[in-house]
This record gives C-alpha cells, sequence and structure tokens, in this order.
C-alpha cells in the first residue's frame, strides 16, 4: 500500500476540484449549445483555422520525433499531445464533412492516418520507458 502512496503524483489541493467543477460545468453548457447553435455555419478564414492547426500538428510530430530520437523525458507529453490533436482533427475532418462530397476522403483519412498515428501515439504514452529506453540504442 506504501509503494501505492509513493507514486501518486502530488497536486496542490485545488486542482482537483477546479477539475471536478469545470466537469460539472461543461454539462449545462454542452446542453445549452445543443439547443443554440445552429446547424450550418459558414465562417470567414476556415482556411485559416485548418492551416494553423496542421502547422500545429506538424510542430507536435517535429517535437515528438525530436524526443524519440534523443530519449528525451518529453516524450510522453508531446506523444499524448500529438495524439490528443490528431483525434480532434479527425473528429473535426469527419463531422464537417458529413453530407458533402469530401466525406469519403474525410473518413478514410480517420481510418487509414489519423488513428492509427493516434494509436501510436497512444503506446508511446502507455508504454514510455520502454519507447525511451528504445531510442536511446
Amino acid at each position: 500500500m506504501e509503494a501505492q502512496e509513493s507514486s501518486r503524483i502530488p497536486l496542490p489541493r485545488w486542482v482537483t476540484p477546479l477539475l471536478l467543477l469545470t466537469a460539472a460545468g461543461l454539462l449545462p453548457w454542452t446542453l445549452w449549445l445543443t439547443f443554440t447553435l445552429p446547424s450550418r455555419h459558414v465562417t470567414e478564414h476556415y482556411d485559416v483555422a485548418w492551416v494553423v492547426f496542421d502547422c500545429a500538428l506538424f510542430c507536435a510530430f517535429a517535437a515528438t520525433a525530436w524526443c524519440a530520437v534523443k530519449g528525451s523525458q518529453w516524450l510522453v507529453p508531446f506523444a499524448a499531445a500529438t495524439g490528443t490533436m490528431l483525434l480532434c482533427d479527425a473528429w473535426f475532418d469527419v463531422a464537417t464533412s458529413i453530407g458533402s462530397g469530401d466525406a469519403l476522403e474525410a473518413i478514410l483519412e480517420a481510418l487509414l492516418a489519423e488513428l492509427p498515428l493516434a494509436f501510436v501515439c497512444a503506446l508511446i504514452v502507455y508504454d514510455a520507458e520502454r519507447f525511451i529506453g528504445f531510442s536511446r540504442r
């Protein structure tokens, strides 16, 4: 039992209540959005939003790769961020393409690229010690 206690991450006392309150606040916010947002919205700079997101994704991949090459302790956080960004990319690509001619392309890209790469990032996070040790060889 002592080993389990010593492996816990020490957090300031306010972090857990803050996270719980945020999670609780998201439920009514999401319900409000469900009933108030329009199902269709045309926006300016849609292209800029995606280009900037893809630039950030490029930086996340580059940082993750760099950390893998160097065997850096930052590999896990960067892999987690990269995997999360890939999941978000897949979700929004598919969700925003439904009902258009781009839906098949978005679904295939998600299934063949984004989700498998996110899975690789998840493996790195799950088994970081093995990946960091392998990258140092």
